[in-house]
């Protein structure tokens, strides 16, 4: 008699991979064994760095501070243009860590506390569940930066035990997401709400490619979208560098900088990344109050917070944000008050 073979469907996000008895799924991070689907991946970091804050990133969430930022193989999407497909396409060896394991490196580190980033931290899910729930048992910070393709239930537990996201907008169509990257805009757009209705620190991120999603119509869609939340946020537009399968040009400058104004019609905070740095002018990177245009996170070239108690030092109106400098201590030593940070790291 031959042995029926399993298969399993995964629940975890919306692609709903169904998979053989030991096969993989679509993220290549988890697999069919036993009948039942589960992490290939568990505890498996690709990539750790201590980072800015800044490179997350994050302008409004600790600015100044440095986070230990760690990373596991695979992604549940196939864009064209991945910055980091060396481990989100591919598959890096790197080291086995316990979730305790981590959360000890965090506070070796003197860092903030934890950042899953680099490839899809969503796909990682039960180590990104259990490590953030250390790190935060121990008065350490979370951090996802997430391209926000999951099922609103898992989210939702990963929420319970994250202080703050970066989530990638990667444009305001169907068909980009459909065409670039094998998912569906409503599908992150579901994601979003969800960080606004469980009042999250939030900021998003698009990196803006020539002739795919740079039209003033719609980044101006985005961002009346964003605004309409009903929720304070920042917005980074971020230039593009031809990378993995695309060969598009670089974003102009100039385009970045005007889709911004269009941009700022709406929101308040919007920035720009990936830009040539400009000491004089920030290269869009200062926060600005949006009452007096005062810089009050200057970051031309380290970052020095003039925030004051939530507020504009010159006009007193409420600026968004964690303004604390003198942080929470994580690790061996309290962070230093508005610690410097060379640019050239970010």
């Amino acid at each position: 008699m031959t042995e029926q073979l399993h298969s399993a469907v995964c629940p975890l996000c919306p692609q709903h991979c169904v998979v053989a008895e030991g096969g993989v799924g679509r993220c290549r991070a988890r697999g069919c064994l036993g009948g039942r689907m589960t992490s290939l991946t568990y505890g498996q970091v690709a990539a750790m760095h201590v980072d800015p804050i800044e490179k997350k990133p994050l302008f409004h969430f600790y600015p100044g501070s440095s986070i230990l930022s760690v990373g596991g193989n695979g992604c549940n999407l196939r864009c064209s243009f991945c910055q980091n497909y060396e481990i989100s396409q591919q598959k890096v060896r790197g080291r086995d860590f316990r979730p305790a394991e981590l959360a000890g490196v965090a506070q070796a580190e003197n860092s903030l506390g934890i950042c899953f980033t680099y490839s899809e931290p969503l796909v990682w899910f039960e180590t990104v569940l259990e490590t953030a729930a250390l790190v935060k048992e121990a008065g350490g910070k979370t951090v996802l930066v997430t391209n926000g393709v999951i099922m609103p239930r898992y989210l939702g537990q990963l929420l319970d035990v994250i202080d703050a996201v970066n989530i990638d907008v990667k444009a305001f169509t169907d068909e980009f997401y459909r065409t670039h990257t094998g998912g569906r805009l409503s599908w992150v757009l579901r994601s979003v709400e969800l960080l606004a209705a469980r009042g999250i620190h939030f900021e998003v991120s698009t990196l803006v490619i020539p002739g795919l999603n740079d039209g003033s119509e719609e980044i101006r869609g985005l961002a009346k979208y964003l605004r309409d939340l009903g929720v304070p946020l920042a917005w980074h537009l971020n230039r593009y560098y031809p990378a993995y399968m695309a060969d598009y040009p670089p974003t102009p400058e100039q385009s970045l900088r005007k889709l911004a104004t269009v941009g700022r019609e709406y929101l308040p905070y919007v920035y720009l990344g990936n830009l040539r740095y400009d000491a004089a002018s920030g290269s869009g990177m200062n926060t600005l109050c949006p009452t007096c245009q005062s810089v009050v996170v200057d970051r031309r070239d380290s970052v020095r917070v003039k925030v004051v108690d939530g507020k504009c030092p010159q006009c007193s109106a409420e600026i968004w944000g964690i303004w604390q400098t003198e942080l929470v201590p994580y690790g061996r030593e309290a962070s230093k008050k508005n610690k410097k940070i060379n640019h050239s790291e970010y």
